[in-house]
């Protein structure tokens, strides 16, 4: 009887679906006892959470809040990305800030048209940013000032991974690969055992140049973000722009870091500390985790002699696949 029990035991069914959400694609592998799609579930998750944490949506928690309306209230979802946001800007001395969304959209990377920058303009604009002028007090967003705005773009979607991974734990489902707009959580292994594998993306000059492949990561309950400049810029009169501003000067980041990928057991905290990363730059960075050593970090940037150079600390490097 227990030998016609193991023959009649199924193998796990590979699903894989996708779609879009929050501006960007979804892209989901996992491994089943059945064969049944839980692809309508995953889509009406994705839109709840839209309606928290999206600027998009008119009528989101977040943007009644930028709007200044007194009777939306926080929910969960909300809290725990606020509370995510305001400990890494802590730990970054506010390098990664959720109220830089003006800035963003000031220098031409939001919802609204680019405006004249000079320095006059920043600091202007600088009045009514940090992270220190927003808390939240029983549900409600208190500000110093009314024209703060906050901006989840920079963790959100890191989020959204964790928030379809506790689905997936709700559902006994063991072993997927949940990608969103790049924010990406591999949990255990596939059924054979192999570790999932997670592409690291080689910058290119040109934003529409062709893709290639930098590094391979052995993903294994674990999540990874990466964050880069080579994607969203502009140029003018031989100048370029980053979308990456710096909180503390309202000026998009000059330095040579093209991108750099953050390893960590959530989504949300890989999310926003590769933003902080790609504000500090490698210099800055390589400083950083030698005192974070819990961290680990894999950066692509470009030498004095314009060459394109790597950086990755020794927890990386062990998880990097070496015969691809």
């Amino acid at each position: 009887m227990l030998f016609a029990s193991c023959r009649q035991r199924k193998e796990p069914v590979l699903i894989k679906i996708g779609g879009e959400t929050q501006g960007t694609y979804y892209a989901i592998t996992y491994f089943s006892d059945d064969s049944i799609s839980l692809q309508s579930s995953i889509d009406s998750l994705l839109h709840r959470f839209d309606s928290t944490a999206s600027t998009y949506k008119p009528n989101s928690i977040i943007s009644r809040f930028n709007a200044n309306d007194s009777s939306v209230r926080a929910d969960e979802m909300f809290t725990v990305i606020f509370r995510k946001a305001i400990e890494v800007s802590e730990k970054t001395e506010g390098t990664f800030d959720i109220t830089v969304g003006p800035l963003v959209y000031a220098w031409g990377f939001g919802l609204s048209n680019r405006l004249k920058m000079d320095q006059q303009k920043v600091d202007s604009i600088l009045k009514f940013v940090g992270y220190h002028k927003v808390m939240l007090d029983n549900g409600k967003l208190v500000k110093t000032d009314p024209r703060i705005r906050i901006d989840y773009n920079a963790i959100a979607q890191g989020y959204a991974v964790d928030v379809v991974a506790a689905f997936f734990d709700s559902k006994g489902i063991q072993s997927y690969l949940i990608d969103i707009g790049g924010e990406v959580l591999g949990r255990r292994t596939k059924p054979g055992g192999e570790k999932w594998n997670v592409a690291i993306e080689l910058p290119t000059k040109n934003a529409d140049d062709q893709r290639s492949i930098q590094a391979v990561v052995l993903l294994q309950d674990l999540a990874i973000s990466t964050s880069g400049s080579y994607r969203k810029f502009y140029e003018e009169k031989g100048i370029r722009y980053s979308h990456t501003i710096d909180p503390a000067t309202g000026y998009p980041v000059k330095h040579s870091t093209l991108s750099v990928s953050v390893l960590a057991k959530d989504c949300m905290t890989a999310d926003a500390y590769a933003t902080a990363f790609m504000v500090m730059g490698v210099d800055k960075c390589k400083k950083y985790l030698k005192k974070h050593p819990k961290l680990d970090a894999y950066f692509i940037y470009t030498g004095p002699d314009g060459n394109i150079k790597t950086y990755y600390t020794r927890g990386f490097e062990k998880l990097l696949k070496k015969d691809r």
